[in-house]
């Protein structure tokens, strides 16, 4: 039905930046809002950033507010992008984009409430 493949990890510097990206296939229609998650060895999956289809609305989370920007493009796959500054080994860890098939007024910001997961890019910040 939909599928969400995340891309533009990988290895960068403390201070860099980064840009990833989530490619949404399939029938995207039926995404609501599409989010960003992070996952860190031996933590829990940590909620970044949503952002809306219809109105374009969008929330960043504390994890990351300041140095991080969500956003989308209307183009064939749906792409949103989450691009992330003064990156800190703290950031490492696998990023995940994920699909909720609802929404509304508010933010979804538990991943309980997202139906479609990527498989998660790697990103690690070396000191």
């Amino acid at each position: 039905q939909v599928q969400l493949i995340e891309s533009g990890g990988g290895l960068v510097q403390a201070g860099d930046s980064l840009s990833l990206s989530c490619a949404t296939l399939g029938r995207t229609s039926l995404t609501y809002g599409t989010a960003w998650f992070r996952q860190a060895p031996g933590k829990e999956r940590e909620f970044l950033a949503v952002i809306h289809w219809g109105d374009g609305d969008y929330y960043v989370g504390d994890a990351v507010r300041g140095r991080a920007m969500i956003s989308k493009a209307n183009n064939a796959e749906n792409t949103v992008y989450l691009q992330m500054s003064s990156l800190q080994p703290e950031d490492t860890a696998v990023y995940y984009c994920a699909g909720s098939q609802t929404g509304g007024e508010y933010f979804y910001t538990r991943e309980t409430l997202y139906t479609y997961w990527g498989r998660g890019t790697q990103v690690t910040v070396s000191s």
